[in-house]
């Protein structure tokens, strides 16, 4: 009964919002040139929509932010009215992941509703596409319809978006990742490796390997990963000297650890040699200064692949995971690999020791998945975005 009641308030403050849109909507008019960045898990600017937010510095246009650190915080009153009225008033809605507030709000006529989303590439399914995995995934995201515009990283992948979001294909567009073309300027790769050393001085000496798998769960609330596949003493052992190990967990775990929902290592007693740095808003720039990276079924292996170092795919669930009743894979995993893979601990330490590049498999995958991302993605996007 008790779980019924918070239903329903819940769904009353959602039609209360959207009825709050529909009178904005009467009142003011649609403003040609208003940009609305809305976000339900980030509090600062980053990723695609700081490339495109910088971009359009010293245009015409007026650019609006509507972020909340995470999905499970209430805005405030004050704040959802603010909300309501950026929404109703932007000509443009840029969103990097799923939004609830989309799901309940009447687009207007002639308004663009674009996903950016927060990942290149297509890897583990999503959105529609997960209804054919035979998994448990509930209500599917009812906003993803509403999109008008979105982009992709490679011409071969627009196909999976057009899918997870039951969108027409024409809709989806290969212009490739805007926050991609730092990659392509040193001067960029060069600030990140010193400001990173400035507040880190105790890691210029040594060699990083960047631990980032995704989570384990349905949905992200449930986050969760299984911390009994890591033989930290193992790891500990054979690569203290020359190593520190930095672990940033998905954001949806690392929020279920901040609120004690899941339990997370203890690094205590490592002197040092296990970093979390999860709180690390950036992830882009851990991938430039690690020399190694620890990865599973995680989007970073996209972008990854621009750096040209050693990755490591540590799939213990492998079968599981990608299998019927698991989360499934849009292409045969085989396909995502070009570096070492391993499904335990001893042939985890193995595969770091060998350090293997293997670029026949790399220049395969990023004809797949990254061909659009040339360092000029930046501007195709944003021209797409507001020209169409």
């Amino acid at each position: 009964m008790k779980r019924l009641i918070v239903r329903i308030r819940r769904k009353l403050r959602f039609y209360i919002f959207k009825l709050v849109c529909l009178v904005i909507e009467c009142t003011h008019p649609l403003d040609e040139e208003k940009i609305c960045f809305l976000s339900d898990n980030r509090e600062v600017m980053g990723g695609n929509f700081k490339s495109i937010y910088d971009y359009l510095e010293g245009s015409s246009y007026k650019r609006v932010i509507e972020f909340k650190r995470d999905r499970r915080v209430r805005r405030t009153y004050k704040e959802k009215l603010s909300l309501a009225y950026n929404l109703s008033t932007s000509r443009y809605i840029l969103l990097e992941d799923l939004s609830t507030a989309i799901t309940y709000f009447p687009v207007r006529k002639h308004q663009d509703v674009v996903q950016l989303w927060h990942g290149p590439g297509a890897y583990k399914r999503f959105g529609y596409s997960r209804k054919k995995t035979g998994e448990k995934i509930g209500t599917i995201h009812k906003g993803y319809k509403k999109y008008t515009k979105v982009i992709t990283s490679g011409e071969k992948i627009r196909w999976c978006y057009a899918e997870a979001f039951g969108l027409p294909l024409d809709k989806v567009k290969a212009t490739g990742f805007p926050r991609t073309d730092d990659f392509y300027h040193q001067d960029y790769l060069d600030h990140v490796k010193e400001t990173f050393y400035q507040h880190y001085p105790e890691l210029k000496d040594k060699k990083i390997i960047l631990f980032a798998p995704t989570y384990r769960g349905v949905v992200p609330r449930d986050a969760t990963y299984d911390f009994s596949k890591l033989d930290l003493d193992a790891l500990y052992e054979k690569f203290h000297k020359d190593y520190v190990i930095i672990f940033k967990w998905h954001p949806a775990l690392y929020n279920n650890i901040v609120i004690n929902k899941v339990k997370a290592p203890d690094f205590e007693k490592y002197n040092g040699f296990y970093r979390d740095f999860s709180f690390y808003r950036d992830i882009q720039e851990l991938l430039v200064v690690c020399d190694t990276l620890v990865t599973d079924y995680s989007s970073l292996i996209f972008d990854y692949v621009l750096l040209n170092k050693p990755i490591v795919y540590y799939t213990y669930d492998l079968e599981d995971y990608t299998g019927y009743n698991g989360r499934g894979l849009y292409f045969p995993f085989e396909t995502y690999v070009y570096g070492e893979v391993a499904h335990n601990m001893p042939e985890l330490i193995t595969a770091l020791q060998k350090g293997n590049l293997e670029n026949q498999k790399r220049e395969v995958f990023f004809e797949t998945f990254m061909n659009a991302c040339d360092g000029q993605a930046t501007q195709r996007a944003a021209q797409y975005i507001l020209r169409g």
